[in-house]
């Protein structure tokens, strides 16, 4: 695996290292070894898939707040993405900051979602499937998320948005719930103290 680090600290873009042949391909998705050697967290509690019948369907931005903060590994396993990411470390200089990345099927990366960052996504193509593995068990309670359209976040999504959940169109402004984000992203909290 090829292991690409974003501006944002702990997060990274992982393209397949393939070996070819007559056949085909085959390339290495996971290996706790490598993910260990990143600095990367390689539990894997859950195994998820979504399926997204239209494009500009959007999922997001979720995240769950410590002790079940997920770390996330995203791919694209049919259509395209674009998959955005935000720093909530409270501490982190890149604190609020946001990467967007393609994720599709003919480009097969991954991104690696650390602990602590909300996460979301919109279906580029009709028809498109996500599968990520996720270091946390679900856990309802420590749920939370962020409009996707927040104008503090300045998140561009590229398609006028088809498809969305009634729980999603919900989520807070970053302005409404900036407090309780902080206290309860912070480090003390997330080392679980």
């Amino acid at each position: 695996m090829i292991f690409t680090e974003t501006k944002l600290k702990g997060a990274f873009i992982i393209d397949l290292e393939r070996r070819e042949d007559s056949r085909g391909f085959f390339a290495r998705a996971f290996c706790q070894n490598e993910f260990k050697a990143h600095g990367l967290k390689p539990t894997i509690a859950q195994a998820n898939l979504a399926s997204n019948i239209r494009k500009g369907t959007l999922r997001g931005m979720h995240f769950q707040y410590p002790p079940a903060a997920e770390t996330k590994l995203v791919r694209c396993t049919r259509g395209a993405i674009l998959d955005i990411i935000v720093d909530l470390r409270p501490e982190s200089p890149t604190y609020l900051q946001h990467v967007a990345v393609e994720l599709n099927e003919d480009n097969q990366r991954a991104l690696y979602v650390p602990e602590r960052f909300a996460h979301g996504y919109q279906a580029l193509l009709d028809k498109t499937d996500t599968s990520y593995q996720v270091g946390e068990f679900y856990t309802p309670e420590a749920e939370g998320g962020l409009m996707y359209n927040d104008p503090r976040l300045r998140l561009t999504w590229p398609l006028p948005v088809s498809v969305i959940s009634e729980k999603d169109q919900k989520f807070s402004l970053l302005d409404q719930i900036e407090p309780e984000l902080k206290r309860r992203m912070g480090v003390a909290v997330a080392q679980y103290a």
